[in-house]
C-alpha cells in the first residue's frame, strides 16, 4: 500500500511549528542591530554620585566630553586599582577637557566607603538599578553587574570611541585610555 504525503499539510505543520524560531531570530537580529557602535547617539542616564547629586549625562552635552567608565564591583582588585588609577592621573584627563565618570551597580553607601577607604578624588556614579548598564548593552548576567566598558561621549552626544573587554579581569590603563581619547577627540 502506497503512502502519499500531503506536502501542503507538512508544509503548513513546519511553518507553525518554526514560527517561535523564527520570531526568536527576528528579535535576536534586531537586537544585534540595536548594539550602540561609534556615531550612535549616547544613551541618556541619570545616576546617584557620591557627591549627594544626581548626574545627567545630557547635562554635559555642549560642554565637555565625557568618558564613561563602567566597571563591575567596588573593593575587587581590578576595579579598585582601576579607581585609584584615575585619581592619579585625573589631571590628565582633565587637561583633555574629559570628565570621567566611573559608573558601577554598587549603591552609592558602598561607593562612599569605596571612595573613602582609597581616597578617591573624584566621583563615583550608582547604577543599583542598573538602567545605565542595560542602555549601554554591558550587563553581565552571571554576576548582576556591569562589564568593563569604555564610552567616550563628545559634546554632541555621539559616541566618539568604545571599548567592552572581553573578560571582567581585563582593564585598559590610563596611558591606553588617555591615548585613546586624544585619537578620538583629534577626529572630530
Amino acid at each position: 500500500m502506497a503512502h502519499t504525503i500531503n506536502f501542503a499539510e507538512l508544509a503548513a505543520k513546519y511553518k507553525t511549528a518554526a514560527e517561535p524560531i523564527t520570531q526568536n531570530l527576528t528579535q535576536f537580529q534586531q537586537e544585534k542591530k540595536a548594539m550602540l557602535k561609534v556615531g550612535d547617539e549616547a544613551p541618556d542616564f541619570e545616576l546617584d554620585s557620591t557627591d549627594g547629586t544626581k548626574v545627567k549625562l545630557s547635562d554635559f552635552r555642549d560642554k565637555q566630553p565625557v568618558l564613561l567608565s563602567f566597571y563591575p564591583l567596588d573593593f575587587t582588585p581590578v576595579c579598585t586599582a582601576q579607581n585609584c588609577g584615575y585619581s592619579q592621573d585625573y589631571a590628565q584627563f582633565e587637561a583633555l577637557g574629559v570628565k570621567v565618570l566611573p559608573i558601577s551597580v554598587d549603591s552609592k553607601f558602598a561607593h562612599a566607603a569605596f571612595r573613602e577607604k582609597y581616597q578617591l578624588s573624584h566621583h563615583l556614579l550608582s547604577d543599583i538599578h542598573r538602567d545605565a548598564t542595560k542602555k549601554y548593552d554591558i550587563l553581565y548576567e552571571p554576576l548582576n553587574c556591569s562589564k568593563r566598558a569604555y564610552f567616550l561621549v563628545g559634546k554632541d552626544g555621539k559616541i566618539k570611541w568604545m571599548h567592552i573587554e572581553n573578560e571582567l579581569k581585563d582593564s585598559r590603563t590610563n596611558e591606553e585610555l588617555i591615548a585613546a581619547v586624544k585619537s578620538a577627540l583629534q577626529e572630530q
